[in-house]
Order: structure tokens, then C-alpha cells, then sequence
């Protein structure tokens, strides 16, 4: 049974940094292309982050230059380093595999809230 753990969420003023943690159980994170999504209020979740397993990263032009995903095979954990951050950046973060797979279960996600 898969469970996603995201954490490092918080309150930060704009222009600063956070660096966002997920670790998992059933997923081998070296083994599968993975991503951070996110949903502000109102909206629908958006990727904004995603890594292949050869370890090439893509992201939503709204946080290119801004958010770096990386991966850590030995402590299966993915991180989102995200720098500059906006007030539009608010929003419930979460990991998953990305693309996602059908009935994909969720973690409990991380908030980051920025204030201007």
C-alpha cells in the first residue's frame, strides 16, 4: 500500500525559501517518475515539478527558474526547493508519481502560505 508523507510546508514572507520533503512507502522513488503538485483554494492541483527516473526534471512554466526538484535514492525522499517564492505560490503541496497513476492515493499534503 503506497503512503506519500510531505512535510517543510510554512509561512513565509515573498522572495523567500522553502524546501519541501516527501518520503514514501510503496514507491521506490529511483525506480519511478514522480512530481509535486499543488491546489490553492478554488483551483484544481496543478504539477508544477516533475523528475523521470533517468532524473531529467521538467516544470510549470509559473515556477521555471524559481523551484528545483531533486531526489535522494537512499533515503527515498523527494525534495522541492522552491526559491523566490510569491503570494500566488500559496497552496497544499503534494507528491506523487507524475504522470499519475489511476485511484492514485494521496498524502496529506504540505501548506505553504506566502504573504506579501
Amino acid at each position: 500500500q503506497v503512503q506519500l508523507v510531505e512535510s517543510g510546508g510554512g509561512l513565509v514572507q515573498a522572495g523567500g525559501s522553502l524546501r519541501l520533503s516527501c518520503t514514501a512507502s510503496g514507491i521506490t522513488f529511483s525506480t519511478a517518475a514522480i512530481g509535486w503538485y499543488r491546489q490553492a483554494p478554488g483551483k484544481q492541483r496543478e504539477l508544477v515539478a516533475g523528475m523521470n527516473v533517468a532524473g531529467d526534471a521538467n516544470y510549470a512554466d509559473s515556477v521555471k527558474g524559481r523551484f528545483t526538484i531533486s531526489r535522494d535514492n537512499v533515503k527515498n525522499t523527494i525534495y522541492l526547493q522552491m526559491n523566490s517564492l510569491k503570494p500566488e505560490d500559496t497552496a497544499a503541496y503534494y507528491c506523487n508519481r507524475a504522470p499519475l497513476w489511476a485511484a492514485a492515493p494521496w498524502g496529506q499534503g504540505t501548506q505553504v502560505t506566502v504573504s506579501s
